[in-house]
This record gives structure tokens, sequence and C-alpha cells, in this order.
């Protein structure tokens, strides 16, 4: 039968979603077990008195730090420990789009920081978002930001599609949306100034996706301890955020 429309083929993928999240026994236990970890994260904060650098974090659960075993252990957490003298406001909260991260930054008035990190687009892609909206607040979000900072970090989580929560077809239904939201993401940054971290990886180079024990949560679906770990020496590596966050050392 032929396809009656351009729609046809994603549509099919949301009908074998919608079966397989309902009937798999180990999809359900999955589903728990990320609502399990999204009640026990807490967002790591920290207010040092001796603070030399401001840092803003918004976003979604892998803002929030979702998946890893201790706040500490979570992306905030690593900055914290590797940069002491780092004052860390995290308004990141577990199940936020794009479109809630605009109202994080909304709240904020005219609160300035040296610099804004942007953690995002996972729910986005999950609950199958119009692109057209996604994208409009995503530029948002980028604008938004730069407002409230000369710089601003744009990390959207990677390829949710190679995430061993996800079977074929639907995984690659998932990487086609999570691909079109980096494509995004990177534009608006370009537009708004912003740096673009890209954790986006095809299944064959992405070391979530072979070493899926060690880098995902029980979950299936957000970064483990070792999994941040991952995603901090990339945010270090592509924003060359050493020399900027220098002065956050300890003394």
């Amino acid at each position: 039968m032929r396809p009656t429309s351009r729609f046809a083929v994603p549509l099919l993928l949301v009908a074998v979603a919608a079966v397989v999240l309902t009937t798999t026994g180990c999809a359900a236990w999955r589903i728990g077990k990320s609502s399990e970890l999204a009640k026990q994260s807490e967002p790591l904060q920290r207010t040092p008195a001796d603070a030399a650098l401001r840092l803003l974090i918004v976003g979604d659960s892998t803002g929030v730090g979702t998946g890893a075993s201790t706040p500490q252990n979570s992306l905030a957490g690593l900055l914290a420990q590797a940069y002491p003298r780092l004052q860390i406001d995290n308004r990141a909260r577990d199940g936020a789009t794009f479109a809630d991260v605009v109202a994080q930054l909304e709240a904020l008035g005219n609160a300035r920081y040296d610099m804004v990190l942007v953690q995002a687009g996972g729910n986005d892609v999950i609950r199958l978002r119009k692109m057209d909206d996604v994208r409009r607040n995503v530029d948002r979000v980028a604008a938004l930001a730069r407002e409230r900072s000369d710089r601003v970090l744009l990390m959207p989580a990677g390829n949710v599609g190679n995430a061993p929560f996800f079977f074929a077809p639907v995984s690659w239904f998932m990487t086609s949306r999570a691909r079109d939201l980096h494509a995004a993401v990177r534009e608006a940054a370009t537009r708004h100034g912003a740096v673009y971290v890209n954790l986006f990886k095809d299944k064959a180079n992405d070391p979530f996706a072979q070493r899926p024990k060690e880098l995902n949560a029980a979950d299936g679906l957000h970064p483990s301890d070792a999994g941040y770990r991952v995603w901090f020496d990339e945010l270090m590596s592509q924003a060359q955020l050493e020399p900027v966050l220098a002065p956050a050392k300890a003394r």
C-alpha cells in the first residue's frame, strides 16, 4: 500500500512506539525507574562565600542531574568540584521542554551571570513536539540567555535514539528527531552568538551506545555518573572552558 501523505511514515512509527511502550515489560519497568530517578534527583546549587564567577543552569532533567548517584556526580556537581569558587544557580527541572526553559529564564528578571548553560531538548524529542514550535522555543531561549550573559552554552542531550530505552524502529525515528533538534540548536547558537556543545553522534561513534551499561543510568534514558563525566569532558573541550573558569579554582 502506498503512503497517502508525507506524514504516513512518522505516524506509523509513532503508532509502533505506542505499542512498544505499552506492551513491553522492560519498557514499562524503565518508565517506572525513570520516574523514580526523577523523584530522587535534586539540582545542585552552591553559593561560595568567595565566589569568583556566577553560572546559571537552566533546562531539564539532564540539568538537574537525574541518573547520577548524587548531585555531586551530575554535570553541575562536577563543575562545582573542579571549580570551588564557582557560584551555581540551577533552575533546571525534570520534564522541562524548551518552552519551559523560556519560563525559567523569564522568571529571573534582569539577573546577570558570567555564563549560562542550557541543558534541554530530550523531552522535546521524546514527546513528539512539533519541530516548528521547538525551533521557535530554542531561538527564544538563546535570545533570553544572551540577555543574561555574554557567554551562553547550548548543550542539548545527545542522540536520544541511541538510548537503551528505545528499540528499532522507534529508535530510528527518535534519532531523526534528535538530529533535527540539534540542527535547530546549532542554528540558534549561530544567530545569537552562543556556543553549541554537540553531543549528537551516530550509533557507531556514540560511547553511550557502545558502552550502554557503563554510561546510562538504570532507566536506560539518563546518563549515569560515568555518563555525566563524558558530558563534562565534552563541555570543557568543545566550549574551551578551562581558561574561562580558571578564576573559580581554589586559591
